[in-house]
């Protein structure tokens, strides 16, 4: 999904048209729904992280001066 989302994006910036790469785009993401729908039918209970949560459990890079983990 974030090729689908480089080409629109890359399409925008040239200002051309992303009609159909939108709608493809669109249709991943109610894919991706669709199957979380699914999966939590089944059964499913883990808690899904959202992007900006993941960022933050990512560790800082280290420099040398701080190790600290970015929160």
């Amino acid at each position: 999904m974030a090729d689908a989302e480089a080409i629109v994006r890359d399409l925008v910036n040239r200002d051309l048209d992303c009609a159909a790469s939108a709608l493809r785009q669109l249709g991943l993401r109610r894919d991706m729904v669709r199957l979380i729908g699914e999966w939590r039918a089944a059964g499913g209970r883990d808690l899904v992280i959202h992007i900006r949560e993941r960022v933050g459990l990512r560790p800082a890079k280290n420099d040398g001066k701080h190790a600290a983990a970015r929160r």
